[in-house]
């Protein structure tokens, strides 16, 4: 079992009995979120359960790829089982994770840890290869997450341990937040790598649970050590950016947008830097989009979590907001650096945004759902409907917006369930139904929670629909980037802040089409015109997004961020790693010879598991719609602040390729309820339900999965 350490770790927490599962029971789902599915729909009975209830099952997995040199592959983890975060079901969901939590399991000996039943009281398990212990961690509830990490590296070093190692352990855990069961509390790794959202943090708090540590000392067996080698030297030669060729650094300052497999070296953050700051990345990774600061203030943090207070700070001083934001663009036009591949220059700001954001680590919050719900609850209270003594009675001292205090007493109240904080920590959407608001603001547009109660990523349903497409008919926000550089390549220019997009909509469109295996040659599925939101064409689009998703990234374990690879600006031709790279590595480090379509096909099985599970949850077509602001309000932009408003996609006009703009249209609810019944039909589900079939289930070999839906009364009926 070449890149597989061999066993799974099995912890009941009820009964603290640790046993061991054989990977190789499991080997066929390849790892991570396929690995985790099977486990969930193996151990848990009733599936129907709350993410409340002993019975839920976590599992945390890794892949085979985990802790090799595959670059953007080797870091992650991938956490499963019923979150408490989506609205009206608790669905079954995933998170994910990078750092070198994963690594470091593997290094131990595991492929994966699996979690059921509740403590009697707090618990942490303890892992050092195969010495594994469930501990009191009494002394360690009631602290965050960075002190609880500190005390157990102290523990580990104390001298009372056989194994003595300068390496401190990963650990994994929970802060307050967890604690208090908020339902928008996350897991905490190091400073700031975090599985954020489904609220596995509340998961683990109801579970007793505080933290999982964990250190190895062993290795990971790799079928062909010299394809390895070589694979990574190719892409490195290749296919990324090289900062010390003068003709690169020339491409990149003129006309490129680096976003994928081939970027720099650059962190992923939304505050000007006072401090000195130098790249920091996870296992084995070439890109490095996280930092470190000489002060220590806002390590590790990446993307929301850093912009999720520095919008309002940047607000306090009058005209500060403008001033920086064209700082920003004119800066983007000098240096053509990716909107979000760039350590972004909004000025000198206080080191409020930095403060903030290790509020979040520390307290084990969902950064999205603050900066979302902060905008919500800021625009009530200028409606003059929340605050004191107000209809939504609420002591937020607002004249401080932007400070420290007022971010401190915020976080603060979320995650001890303080006041209003009680409200707000079962997640703004079940804020505002307790509110008596919900209704109203979804429909405004006010409250920007298009799907299963979870805030609005970024990417508008309205606007990139393979995002919100592939979202209603998940379980969650699929914070997936693949076609991103797709939404922001034109967008960026047409702010004037490039001259203009790299490469024309025609050129890009064939470029990602090719890559589109196995529904490659049909280019219009990248046309992004309201003409063709919902055709067949975009069927297919969003398809090979799910299953794409559901194995190379979620189950081999590839990074969001750099996978996949269409286009890369460091080409010749501008092709980019995928199709190529993930067989390639897969098989140098496994030995199985996988191809991408095998992994295409993997990826529709663990698709099909999945939504096994959600049917009996409850999951019927009739559910899977969006708010009503997503049909009844069109898109106005008005991102970062309301600054940034326009946005364009490649579409068709007229038969023409043009880079499309986006604003003023909205989804067709009646269209879009046809265009689920051609999804359900291509992915072989009943269209009446949208539930599996039989046929398909066979067909994928899980007649096991049919018999059980079957005898449930939730099979889908075969047409």
């Amino acid at each position: 079992m070449n890149g597989y350490a061999g066993k799974i770790l099995r912890i009941n927490l009820t009964d603290k009995k640790v046993t061991t599962m054989d990977t190789a029971d499991y080997e066929q789902w390849g790892g991570g979120h396929g690995m985790g599915s099977a486990i969930f729909w193996d151990l848990v009975e009733d599936k129907a359960i709350s993410g409340f209830d002993p019975a839920n099952v976590i599992t945390i997995m890794t892949s085979p790829l985990t802790g090799t040199l595959v670059p953007a592959a080797g870091s992650r983890a991938e956490v499963q089982g019923i979150g408490v975060q989506s609205y009206p079901v608790e669905w079954f969901t995933r998170s994910n994770l990078g750092g070198r939590f994963a690594a470091m399991l593997k290094y131990a000996g595991w492929d994966g840890v699996v979690i059921e039943g509740r403590a009697a009281s707090p618990v942490m398990i303890d892992i050092v290869n195969n010495d594994v212990r469930i501990k009191d961690a009494a002394h360690l509830w009631g602290r965050d997450a960075w002190e609880t990490q500190e005390m157990i590296w102290r523990e580990c070093s104390d001298g009372s341990k056989e194994l003595q190692s300068s390496q401190r352990p990963a650990v994994l855990t929970i802060g307050p937040a967890g604690e208090n069961l908020c339902r928008v509390a996350c897991l905490v790794h190091d400073a700031g790598h975090t599985a954020g959202q489904g609220g596995f943090g509340a998961v683990w708090g109801s579970k007793n649970l505080k933290a999982v540590s964990v250190m190895g000392t062993g290795s990971i067996a790799v079928a062909c050590p010299n394809d390895l080698m070589n694979s990574r030297l190719w892409s490195r030669r290749n296919f990324e950016a090289d900062l010390d060729d003068p003709r690169t650094i020339k491409a990149i300052n003129k006309d490129t947008i680096p976003e994928g497999f081939g970027s720099p070296s650059i962190p992923v953050v939304f505050w000007g830097r006072p401090d000195k700051a130098r790249p920091q990345a996870c296992i084995g990774c070439h890109s490095s989009c996280h930092s470190r600061t000489d002060s220590g203030r806002g390590n590790e943090a990446s993307c929301v979590p850093t912009l999720f207070y520095n919008l309002f700070d940047m607000k306090r001083n009058s005209g500060f907001f403008v001033r920086s934001l064209s700082s920003l663009l004119r800066r983007l036009g000098q240096n053509g650096l990716a909107f979000f591949a760039v350590e972004r220059n909004f000025g000198n700001q206080t080191n409020t945004a930095y403060e903030a954001t290790d509020l979040l680590q520390k307290y084990g919050v969902n950064a999205y759902e603050l900066w979302r719900g902060l905008a919500y609850i800021e625009s009530l209270y200028k409606m003059g409907v929340l605050g004191k003594g107000k209809p939504v009675d609420c002591d937020l001292p607002f004249d401080k917006l932007g400070e420290l205090a007022f971010a401190e007493r915020f976080v603060e109240m979320i995650a001890m369930r303080r006041g209003i904080g009680d409200d707000m920590a079962e997640g703004f959407f079940r804020a505002a139904r307790r509110w008596g608001r919900l209704d109203e603001d979804q429909r405004s547009g006010l409250l920007q929670y298009p799907y299963w109660g979870l805030p609005e990523h970024g990417y508008d349903p309205r606007a990139e629909i393979e995002w919100g497409y592939g979202s209603i008919l998940g379980d969650r926000d699929i914070t997936e980037h693949d076609f991103n550089i797709l939404y922001w390549m034109p967008s960026i220019a047409k702010w004037n802040v490039i001259q203009k997009p790299p490469v024309t909509a025609e050129e890009v469109v064939n470029i990602f089409a090719e890559k589109l295996m196995p529904y490659d040659g049909d280019p219009l599925m990248l046309d992004f015109s309201t003409e063709n939101m919902y055709s067949e064409h975009i069927v297919k689009l969003v398809a090979w997004h799910r299953h794409y998703s559901r194995f190379w990234k979620q189950s081999a374990l590839f990074c969001d961020w750099l996978f996949p690879d269409f286009y890369n600006p460091n080409t010749p031709d501008n092709r980019g790693i995928t199709g190529e790279g993930e067989p390639r590595f897969f098989n140098a480090v496994t030995g199985k010879g996988l191809s991408f379509n095998d992994g295409m096909e993997l990826g529709r099985k663990i698709w099909n598991l999945d939504n096994a599970i959600w049917t009996l949850q409850g999951r019927h077509r009739d559910m899977v719609h969006f708010a009503p602001y997503i049909y009844e309000v069109p898109f106005a932009g008005g991102d970062f602040g309301g600054s940034l408003t326009k946005f364009y996609m490649p579409g068709r006009e007229k038969g023409t390729w043009k880079y499309i703009p986006l604003n003023g249209r909205h989804i067709d609810k009646e269209k879009f309820e046809q265009w689920k019944t051609k999804f359900y039909l291509f992915e072989g589900w009943d269209p009446a339900s949208g539930r599996p079939t039989r046929t398909t289930l066979e067909s994928l070999g899980m007649q096991h999965v049919a018999d059980e839906l079957e005898a449930k009364g939730k099979l889908g009926k075969d047409t």
